[in-house]
């Protein structure tokens, strides 16, 4: 019997803000939600962003002036919303108006030297030419140039691509907890995945004590490393400036390091761990790990998420030299306009529209994964189900980042799955798609042909397609967890984000079987069974996630524990969601920290007994067995 793997929690901080809790969900669809919920985002976010403390029930501004709730989600609502989602590239991250480069110039002496000022040590990359270096006492050296002589000068231009999916304004997870120089991708995987732990209502340690150490794992990681200059971004140019490299930006670098960060300072895992690669898909690649441990019995607690931040000019700079952002002047002739204002750089991505680029986006996501078995035993909340995730890859390509037809399968045999476990009516009038999305004018196309023709064989006739990029941009390996993020709220609030960008469907998108809202698409918080969240890669890498409600979820389950366990596990509940609920009462207020436990009861092989059957860790309640039998008795 395969255990079904259930969604317990999830959190994560993205451009909408904290996840957990549907906070992120909830900015998308914020005009439609009530005065209450809609005040607990408003607040959130203003603690979030620094911009208002929590004290004896009141909130004091920067400026020092004392609100009830109400008074400071009113007052700072136009700030904050401003200052989340997609819109121009703020100064915290580079000054778009002041991007540095290196220019490269030849220089002529002729009649007088030609004197150049710049900073001791920092001197210009140069092909060997007719030069001298003099230091002249002020901390500055002087370059004398006779003749002629070709430089490295610096330099500096106007960003062509203005506009990014950025998390919110004035947060920064460095100052919550001991970032010690933390590349920003791993200090946004701290705060995601304790929002996620936290958001249980289940203390970690309660969990862990019913289990193995051996049943617990971890997946995630990330699409392209953290290439900020903490990490592989530091490691590569500082020898060109002159910079020293640290030994932490090499280690630091790696793809893999956000599930390293977890075992290390949030959970002491020595279970399983790992960090899938799939570019675009590498959220839902992880997703897959996690799901088939659970579902062989292998694991019963799993952690899977992936933090990307790729908000810097050298790599927007290289998805731009690919021709596949929407760069400013294309945003410009796409709408007609002279100059570009604040509400069109918020508009930049527009899924299944007349577009012209995908917009960068950065986030960092999380899940938390029990056995359905565990979940019922100890209480947890179910938030949704994971049926199962199918990778396929392209076959024989022409260009290595095109599109290409392993998409079919995936989508496909998640459809598929949906109809075998929940019926054939479920599947085509109660299904949606989280679409890849991108806002590229050839996805529009490649997408929606699959989707239009992965419907027609199923015999959907209107199929729902959202895609939250639209409001998030492209964080690339974590994009799937947004997507799943966003569903989850569709079971909490009944409403579908809507295409709000995208003003009208482009004429070459194929929609006979499809339907694109444009505006928030009320279904009811009961009115969807599952959605299907889809991925498409650069290099093959296509992946589409069966996730069932948690109505459904619960119906499923019902039928393998049986009515009187699943009421008792009712009433257990009742308690688990009072303490996720404390968390957030307490994240709104700007109260709850990370969890990061540097240094904390370190082990080493002294520390360990061991013999033939298991190895017993002081601080774990149980041993690991290592008594392993023969998968292959057949051939011994």
């Amino acid at each position: 019997m395969s255990q079904l793997p259930v969604i317990v929690g999830f959190g994560g901080i993205s451009p909408a803000g904290r996840a957990s809790f549907h906070h992120g969900y909830r900015r998308l669809i914020l005009d439609q939600l009530d005065s209450r919920s809609r005040q607990e985002t408003l607040t959130g976010l203003a603690t979030l962003m620094a911009r208002a403390t929590s004290d004896n029930g009141e909130y004091i501004t920067r400026s020092g002036e004392r609100l009830s709730a109400a008074q400071l989600a009113e007052q700072l609502a136009p700030e904050l919303l401003s200052n989340t989602l997609i819109r121009r590239i703020h100064p915290d991250w580079f000054d778009v108006n002041n991007v540095m480069m290196n220019r490269h110039a030849v220089l002529q002496g002729a009649d007088s030297d030609l004197v150049f000022r710049i900073r001791n040590r920092h001197l210009p990359n140069h092909i060997p030419g007719n030069w001298q270096v003099t230091e002249n006492g002020l901390g500055h050296s002087e370059v004398r140039i006779s003749g002629s002589c070709e430089m490295l000068l610096p330099d500096s231009r106007i960003a062509p691509v203005q506009s990014a999916g950025m998390l919110p304004t004035g947060f920064d997870p460095g100052t919550l907890y001991q970032s010690r120089n933390h590349p920003r991708g791993l200090q946004m995987s701290v705060y995601a995945a304790s929002d996620a732990l936290r958001s249980v209502g289940i203390d970690y340690e309660q969990i862990a004590d019913r289990l193995t150490p051996d049943q617990i794992a971890v997946f995630a990681s990330n699409s392209i490393g953290q290439l900020d200059d903490a990490g592989f971004g530091g490691l590569t140019k500082f020898a060109a400036l002159g910079k020293r490299t640290t030994s932490k930006q090499m280690p630091l670098g790696y793809a893999q390091m956000p599930a390293d960060f977890i075992n290390a300072y949030l959970l002491g895992n020595v279970g399983l761990t790992g960090g899938a690669l799939g570019a675009c898909a590498t959220f839902l690649y992880n997703l897959r790990n996690g799901v088939e441990e659970i579902r062989s019995g292998r694991c019963k607690f799993v952690l899977v998420g992936g933090s990307d931040a790729p908000v810097t000019p050298e790599i927007i700079e290289g998805f731009r030299a690919m021709g596949a952002l929407a760069e400013d002047k294309d945003l410009l002739a796409l709408d007609q306009l002279e100059q570009l204002a604040e509400d069109d750089y918020r508009r930049a991505c527009r899924p299944f529209g007349n577009n012209c680029g995908f917009t960068i986006g950065e986030s960092s996501q999380y899940l938390v994964l029990m056995a359905d078995d565990l979940a019922i035993e100890l209480g947890a909340d179910i938030h949704a189900s994971v049926a199962d995730v199918f990778v396929h890859a392209d076959g024989h390509k022409k260009s290595i980042s095109a599109p290409g037809i392993g998409n079919y399968m995936t989508l496909g045999k998640a459809a598929s799955l949906i109809r075998s476990m929940l019926g054939e009516e479920s599947l085509q009038q109660r299904s949606f798609i989280q679409a890849h999305g991108t806002s590229t004018p050839q996805n529009r196309v490649t997408e929606s042909h699959v989707l239009n023709e992965t419907a027609k064989a199923f015999g959907i006739s209107n199929w729902h397609v959202s895609a939250v990029k639209a409001y998030l941009g492209h964080s690339q390996g974590c994009a799937g967890g947004d997507q799943i993020a966003a569903s989850l709220g569709v079971w909490r609030y009944g409403y579908i984000p809507g295409l709000t960008t995208t003003p009208e469907i482009a004429d070459d998108v194929y929609q006979s079987n499809l339907h694109f809202p444009l505006q928030h698409a009320e279904v009811g918080a009961t009115g969807m069974d599952s959605v299907l969240i889809n991925a498409k890669g650069f290099g093959g890498n296509n992946a589409s996630a069966a996730i069932i409600s948690p109505q459904m979820t619960e119906a499923l389950l019902e039928r393998r524990h049986g009515r009187e366990k699943m009421q008792a596990w009712q009433r257990r509940r009742e308690e688990t969601r009072a303490q996720a609920m404390q968390y957030d009462e307490d994240a709104i207020k700007g109260l709850a920290r990370p969890i990061y436990l540097y240094d904390h009861q370190v082990l080493n092989g002294e520390d360990l007994q061991i013999d033939d059957r298991e190895i017993r860790l002081p601080g774990y309640a149980k041993a690991i067995p290592i008594n392993i039998d023969n998968p292959y008795d057949d051939l011994t």
